[in-house]
């Protein structure tokens, strides 16, 4: 599966490697450093401030990534007792949501960066001693951390943060045009073997009717053309919570559709926009059915992995849907109120974007590196 995003860390290649010691502290090492390249290049004011009012100081996240490991490796896999249990609740996603993580006292860039170290090395230890079982809470681990470095490139981006270099050069000049798939069924979902988040499986024959999706995302020059010719004005392309949003806001233009090359895919679009404009082109977003079945199609898109793709589905769990390890992952985010997105982006590592995985954000948000592309019906 195509993808743009920097491959520093390994594909994971077979099932025998989430059982191999070595194979995990491998990986978890190459992602620490992964992590610690990407920040390099900040202030301590940089980590510590509150770059955006919808984001974490970045200083949170690298607190929180220690806090999850030695929760998941060393204390639930091991059987240890947490390095620092007062600060389980202040790391915790759900105990310490993103509104309240700029107004209470953290540990500061040194500290945060020295819990790191202390609890890479009891994990290593404790791989030492108790082995990696199954693996799957290790590579979920590895996975999460490389999460959260897209995450914090989101904030770096708000900021104008990024390392030099970023986002890279995209390979913007992709085939135009339409791919038709005829109606029938396919199989939806990861494999029952190996790693996958919950919400990938289980895997399940899934129909889609006949349709043409695009060949590529759509461009920023696409986006600014519909942006100067009214999009932002035109009513009848908008739903009305759409419509709601850009009005509360003062949505009046992408954020940086006339920056770069304009044959790159637009990006940090928010759901609202990309919805109104499949409706301003006759057209409409794709089903994550109807994404998965192209994504494996034997002639799949152009550009997947470039930017995240919104859908036209609701975050929800498959039939016969099972959570797995903890609910606080999916199932409490299904329902109406989130869109899935799919494919990946630049800034993704391609050990987590793969073809069944899925990503969910409000349908308002606009600080994922996220686009879309079209599809209608045969």
């Amino acid at each position: 599966m195509p993808a743009t995003a920097p491959r520093d860390i390994a594909v994971l290649k077979d099932t025998a490697e989430l059982s191999s010691s070595e194979h995990v502290l491998t990986a978890l090492r190459a992602t620490r450093r992964r992590t610690l390249g990407l920040i390099a290049h900040l202030s301590t004011a940089d980590m510590e401030s509150v770059l955006s009012p919808i984001m974490s100081p970045l200083v949170w996240d690298l607190a929180h990534i220690a806090a999850y490991e030695d929760l998941w490796l060393v204390h639930r896999h091991a059987g240890l007792e947490l390095l620092r249990p007062d600060l389980a609740e202040l790391y915790d996603a759900f105990e310490t949501p993103r509104r309240k993580r700029g107004e209470i006292e953290l540990l500061d860039t040194a500290q945060a960066r020295a819990y790191m170290d202390e609890v890479s090395e009891r994990t290593a230890a404790a791989i030492e001693h108790h082995g990696v079982g199954e693996g799957f809470v290790h590579e979920m681990v590895v996975r999460h951390e490389l999460q959260h470095t897209e995450t914090m490139r989101q904030t770096m981006a708000l900021a104008g943060l990024l390392p030099a270099g970023e986002p890279p050069s995209a390979a913007a000049h992709m085939s135009e045009g339409w791919i038709e798939l005829p109606a029938g069924d396919f199989m939806m979902g990861a494999e029952p073997e190996g790693f996958a988040y919950d919400n990938e499986r289980p895997r399940h024959v899934a129909h889609t009717g006949a349709f043409r999706i695009a060949r590529r995302p759509v461009s920023k020059a696409s986006w600014l053309n519909f942006s100067e010719g009214g999009g932002y004005e035109r009513r009848e392309w908008w739903s009305d919570e759409g419509w709601a949003w850009k009005e509360e806001y003062d949505i009046t233009h992408p954020p940086d559709a006339a920056l770069g090359d304009p044959q790159a895919p637009v990006c940090h679009i928010s759901w609202f926009e990309a919805d109104a404009f499949a409706t301003a082109h006759q057209a409409r977003l794709p089903t994550e059915a109807e994404w998965e079945r192209a994504a494996t199609w034997e002639q799949p898109p152009d550009g997947v992995g470039q930017v995240w793709e919104w859908t036209a589905s609701h975050f929800n769990g498959y039939p016969g849907f099972r959570a797995y390890p903890y609910r606080e992952y999916s199932e409490v985010f299904f329902g109406h109120e989130y869109r899935v997105l799919r494919g990946g982006s630049w800034a993704s590592s391609p050990r987590v974007a793969t073809s069944t995985f899925r990503n969910w954000d409000l349908p308002q948000r606009r600080q994922i590196f996220a686009g879309l592309r079209l599809t209608k019906d045969v």
